[in-house]
């Protein structure tokens, strides 16, 4: 295997700030040669000046967390609090696991081969990052100013059923919702743009911030030996490299969590069926590509909003339930928001109208699931030839659903007399509301009433309550489920 190293030093250093913009500077360097891109983000409204240079490096370093396992030193050329450096160098060391195994061995078709190690011969140290972390000078007092109200919440908005259903449901209950949206100069935004059309219109406290966040990450990727020409024509699914850009989004936002004192980070991660993940290879620890959606992410951020003295939570209210859930509640309570869901990895937009490919796998999982729930897939834009061409993209697993959420779909999907596929069987328990240690606990929502309120909401669309026995759900006793709604 030939060395993975693409860079000699990636510096990051705080460009212009002003009252609705920040600027970030990345330099790539290799054998005397520099390149250099202007990170940018676009707020809709004047921000606070106290602790803002603070905020945009703090989202600005987010990117570079990517690049540990590529570049001999990472140079944050910028004050940084010593609670962000700590944080940069976590995320970094995570995230260089996660890529090296998700992304590196796992053989994307994105990676060139000769620089692709024997998965048979890798050990822990090979997937650690090889940069060294030089920061400029950091500190520990703060300007940040924050006073969070825990009845605010902010729901981080990708157009997508699951932040769609959150900010449905913490609305319905009572809370001071905003939804944010960003902008992210990708593709990510056609996805969105439906909602947010939508919610900029009938709610005055929805945000949209505008970054060029995934034109750096472009930029960085063109620029790196070991990754193919043209990377995008050849798999709309992954990125060949970056792992780590929820935290991006979340921390463009924290100017304006603060501004509105907003209490709480809502996530839209729903429930996985944790019995059939696993989370080491060959001794790397990993997060199957998925740790900033993971309960250990949310953890670690609470806890470091927390001794950052800005006391944010970071959740997400639908831990407990599988996305067949998701999309049932969606479309049953919310019928308004439910037809601005978009969910695809390559969505266009034809005369004026965003429209889903309908045949990339995060298509093809909506669509089961829709047919499973009884929904016609034409009432969020999906063509008829979507639905009849399903069944052989479904042969060829061409979808990334848990596997017992496949059989019971293709079950449910069987019983209404549409087609029958191998493997359709039911799994009473994807439609529960699940318990576990790994990444759905009985606290899943930090504040006890509010999370009484989710739960009998929940409870009008399941089947009752189950927890994780070793490698199988069990239902709840009474006095379970009354212990996780505090009345015990």
């Amino acid at each position: 295997m030939r060395s993975l190293k693409c860079f000699d030093r990636i510096q990051v250093r705080l460009g212009k700030l002003k009252k609705r913009s920040t600027e970030v500077i990345y330099t790539l360097e290799l054998d005397g040669l520099k390149k250099e891109y202007r990170l940018l983000n676009a707020y809709p409204e004047d921000l606070p000046e106290k602790g803002l240079s603070e905020m945009a490096a703090l989202a600005g370093i987010v990117p570079a967390v990517n690049y540990g396992l590529f570049a001999e030193e990472i140079a944050l050329d910028l004050p940084l609090h010593e609670l962000d450096y700590s944080f940069f160098v976590d995320m970094m060391r995570i995230t260089a696991r996660d890529i090296f195994v998700n992304r590196i061995l796992a053989r994307t078709g994105l990676i060139k081969e000769e620089y692709i190690p024997d998965p048979e011969s890798v050990t822990p140290e090979d997937a650690e990052p090889r940069a060294h972390v030089e920061v400029r000078e950091t500190f520990t007092g703060t300007e940040l100013e924050s006073e969070p109200h825990y009845g605010r919440c902010g729901v981080m908005s990708s157009g997508g059923k699951e932040s769609l259903l959150a900010y449905g449901l913490l609305r319905e209950l009572g809370c001071e919702v905003y939804p944010f949206f960003l902008n992210e100069s990708g593709r990510h935004w056609f996805t969105a743009l439906t909602a947010y059309r939508e919610l900029s219109r009938t709610d005055a406290r929805t945000r949209r911030v505008w970054s060029n966040v995934d034109r750096l990450f472009a930029f960085i990727e063109k620029n790196m030996k070991i990754v193919v020409p043209y990377y995008w024509r050849k798999n709309r699914e992954i990125y060949p490299i970056r792992l780590f850009w929820y935290a991006h989004f979340i921390l463009s936002f924290l100017p304006l969590a603060v501004k509105y004192g907003v209490g709480n980070v809502v996530m839209g991660n729903e429930f996985d069926d944790t019995a059939q993940l696993s989370f080491e290879y060959r001794g790397i620890r990993h997060y199957n590509a998925a740790y900033d959606q993971s309960l250990d992410f949310d953890r670690y951020m609470t806890r470091w909003y927390g001794e950052r003295g800005l006391g944010l939570r970071q959740w997400s209210p639908l831990r407990p339930i599988a996305p067949l859930i998701v999309i049932r509640i969606l479309f049953n309570r919310y019928p308004e928001l439910a037809k601005l869901q978009t969910s695809c990895h390559s969505t266009r937009i034809i005369d004026g109208v965003v429209k889903p490919c309908g045949t990339c796998f995060k298509c093809n999982g909506v669509l089961l699931m829709l047919l499973a729930e009884g929904v016609d897939p034409r009432t969020i834009r999906y063509e008829q030839r979507h639905v009849d061409t399903l069944p052989e993209r479904v042969r060829k697993g061409m979808l990334r659903l848990e596997e017992s959420i496949v059989e019971h779909c293709l079950f449910k999907v069987a019983e209404k007399g549409l087609w029958k596929l191998p493997g359709a069987r039911p799994h009473w328990h994807v439609e529960t509301i699940h318990f576990d240690n790994v990444n759905s606990p009985p606290d899943f929502i930090p504040d006890p009433e509010l999370r009484l309120r989710v739960l009998e909401v929940f409870e009008q669309y399941t089947r009752g309550y189950t927890k994780l026995v070793g490698r199988s759900w069990a239902p709840l006793s009474e006095e379970e489920i009354r212990s996780i709604k505090g009345l015990a």
